[in-house]
């Protein structure tokens, strides 16, 4: 029996058809089978035999084409009968007319500016065609279907489709039949799963299934090996972020932090507000975690206004009361210049102690590091944190430079985790001698339950699920035609009328003409000059000094400005309660996710808040997302529609580099087994952290991780 690690390392050369010359794209050229799959990315058994079809013909209950109307979207396995090339006339696209028939009745296939189909088809070859039915005086048509060669005997069969490459010259049946004799040449893949999770969850064997995958019996015995290859492909990502979960808390030396010190009793009468239940459960599971000898690796999620920050600062101070450092880490330098600003608000009057001090305590002290801290404050702050003076640092990726020398770092907390990867969260991590200190990951973006298993499985996680009271949800206006939007401008001058302020949001700083998209600069001067005339207006963007970015924002707090004209560098971190109305322009062109943090910069007080969304969607998906904004103020029911608008590809995309992509597996399709893979991944590690007892799944898993994970997983 073979197993997938050794498949892995097998060039796809040790397969005798792979040799096979196969008709390239150029007639006469010829190339082998194996030339042609490495252009698809093909190079190994393995990943030859993980290239399942993307989709199958279910021969066994054949639609003959006299049952097709029109309207239907459909797939028929007919033989070619005539193709025939139009003559171009000048200017005209090329048009190849092919007839297809099931023996009963005929098909006529319309291919525009595809001039090529009349060489790959001819008459005798069957195939199978899909595409939408129309009719044209009386007879059935599609125009540019997709079209897959089918060879061998197929009748009364479930046919596989592969994903195949005109480039490369290989069609989908000679793909299967090199899967096909991949698969014998195997000759039988050992199953890593344990005899009892295959029994416990009715999972079918791995041979079995690859076969089933590649060469079905029906379309059930399809599903259920589609079913087990894909749990396999989650079980492997999960036991890898388990094992570095274990990993961490049992190799790392982490700090015992005292909690409910003086210094915290005297925040909490400070705060003018309440803390919510959410925030008081979220700072206990913190707590409890920062008391143990073991270092915290948690997961801060909520929706936007939910309390985050002050949860982060909670922990920070919980480091600093017991003589740590805390440093807070933010992706960009706006961000963390509102961190910082707001940080060292909510900490003024805070004292700690200090044997140098005549008093016996000092004002607790917060700086700022950007790489735009002048060369002299950078040193005087190197110098403070590295002899302890520096009790909080709030800073950019700047943070991470050698340089960099804490005295006693206890506390780090990373905002937007996901524009960060594993390297630069343990680079932070390792810049205190001796113990590991806590780390607490911080997301504005609410992420849905399956996706955070998957991108931050290795992490404890915590949810606020609960707003601070006196928040009123924003009413949120899909302003799609000229009188919604009057009705949107005409709601600002009102707003401003009452006494509040106003966000005016536009995709781009500058005009282009490759993206027509309106320009903050121009924007500004057309609203002046017409909807909000006689408005005091502020123009931000990413592109003005920082100097003048300050000046702008002061004057906006200040209620000086009373309409913010800016780009999305207001997305996080920008706080005025009096801000009540947002207009965000040509709103298609935005995300979910960040719709949802801009909208999230009003109804920070308690009087009604507005946001417009302005224009047409481009797209059905589009549409689809504007009007779950306007449905809901849910960001994680938000969060739940984007998985399923855009797929997984956009969040996979940002997890750490681990295991191979999931190729059958999906987090929006499959949100259960994605559970029950952390579930068992849980079981099969254990309290250890390796895969000791169970070899098989040991060689997999280690063969399919990327270099830095097989190093740090399995360096025992």
């Amino acid at each position: 029996m073979k197993s997938l690690a050794e498949l892995s390392s097998a060039p796809i050369s040790v397969l005798r058809s792979a040799q096979r010359p196969v008709r390239g794209p150029q007639r006469g050229q010829k190339k082998t089978r194996s030339d042609a799959m490495e252009e698809m990315g093909i190079l190994s058994v393995l990943d030859l035999i993980t290239h399942y079809p993307r989709r199958y013909l279910d021969r066994t209950t054949q639609v003959p084409i006299s049952e097709l109307t029109e309207g239907d979207e459909a797939t028929v396995v007919a033989v070619v009968r005539r193709v025939h090339r139009l003559p171009s006339r000048r200017g005209a696209k090329p048009v190849v007319i092919v007839d297809v028939s099931d023996d009963q009745s005929y098909l006529s296939l319309s291919f525009f500016n595809q001039p090529w189909r009349a060489q790959s088809l001819s008459e005798g070859m069957e195939v199978a065609v899909s595409g939408k039915v129309t009719t044209f005086r009386g007879r059935r048509q599609m125009a540019n279907p997709s079209v897959d060669v089918v060879e061998g005997e197929w009748k009364g069969r479930v046919i596989p489709i592969y994903p195949q490459s005109e480039k490369a010259g290989i069609s989908s049946m000679e793909i299967a039949s090199c899967v096909l004799e991949a698969l014998q040449w195997v000759g039988g893949l050992e199953d890593p799963l344990p005899a009892r999770t295959l029994e416990q969850y009715g999972f079918t064997s791995r041979d079995w299934s690859m076969w089933q995958v590649h060469q079905p019996e029906s379309v059930g015995a399809k599903n259920a090996a589609r079913r087990r290859l894909g749990f396999d492909e989650l079980l492997r990502l999960q036991l890898v972020l388990v094992m570095r979960k274990r990993a961490v808390e049992r190799e790392a030396k982490g700090i015992s932090h005292r909690t409910g010190s003086p210094l915290m009793e005297r925040f909490r009468g400070d705060l003018p507000f309440p803390l919510t239940g959410a925030q008081e459960r979220a700072i206990a599971d913190i707590e409890a975690d920062m008391a143990k000898a073991v270092p915290m690796h948690r997961l801060l999620q909520g929706d936007v206004g939910a309390g985050k920050t002050l949860v982060a600062l909670w922990s920070l101070l919980t480091a600093v009361a017991g003589g740590y450092q805390g440093a807070l880490m933010a992706p960009t330098e706006v961000l963390a210049e509102q961190h910082h600003m707001s940080l060292s608000a909510m900490l003024s009057g805070l004292t700690v102690p200090s044997p140098a001090s005549l008093w016996g305590d000092r004002a607790l002290r917060t700086e700022l590091l950007t790489n735009r801290t002048g060369a002299a404050d950078r040193a005087k702050l190197l110098a403070g944190l590295a002899s302890g003076d520096v009790d909080l640092v709030v800073g950019t990726h700047a943070l991470l430079t050698e340089a960099v020398r804490f005295s006693r770092l206890g506390m780090v907390v990373i905002d937007e985790q996901h524009r960060f990867g594993v390297e630069q969260r343990s680079a932070l991590r390792e810049k205190s001698e001796g113990s590991v200190p806590d780390v607490l990951v911080m997301t504005a973006t609410p992420i849905p339950r399956t996706a955070a298993m998957t991108v931050y499985g290795d992490l404890d996680t915590t949810v606020l699920d609960e707003l601070p009271p006196g928040r009123t949800p924003v009413k949120t206006v899909w302003a799609r035609g000229p009188l919604d939007v009057e009705g949107a401008w005409a709601t600002v001058r009102d707003e401003v009328a009452a006494g509040h302020q106003a966000y005016v949001v536009c995709p781009l700083v500058e005009e282009s003409e490759r993206v027509q998209a309106a320009s903050a600069s121009e924007e500004l001067v057309r609203l002046a000059g017409g909807p909000l005339e006689g408005l005091r207006l502020g123009l931000l963007h990413g592109q003005l000094p920082a100097s003048e970015k300050q000046e702008v924002m002061g004057e906006f707090r200040a209620g000086r400005v009373e309409v913010l004209v800016a780009t999305t560098v207001i997305e996080v971190g920008i706080d005025v309660p009096n801000a009540t109305v947002m207009v965000i322009e040509d709103a298609d062109r935005f995300g979910i996710a960040q719709l949802h943090q801009l909208r999230g910069r009003v109804g920070r007080g308690a009087a009604l808040s507005w946001c417009f969304l302005l224009g047409e969607a481009a797209t059905p998906e589009g549409a689809e997302r504007l009007a779950a904004l306007e449905r809901t103020n849910d960001g994680f029911e938000l969060a739940e529609v984007d998985l399923d608008l855009r797929g997984e590809g956009t969040i996979l995309g940002t997890r750490q580099k681990g295991v191979n992509d999931l190729k059958l597996a999906s987090l929006r399709r499959h949100r259960k087994y994605v559970a029950l893979a952390r579930e068992v991944a849980f079981e099969i590690v254990g309290e250890g952290t390796d895969l000791s007892e169970y070899p098989a799944l040991a060689r997999e898993v280690r063969a399919l991780v990327d270099d830095e994970d097989r190093e740090y997983l399995f360096k025992s």
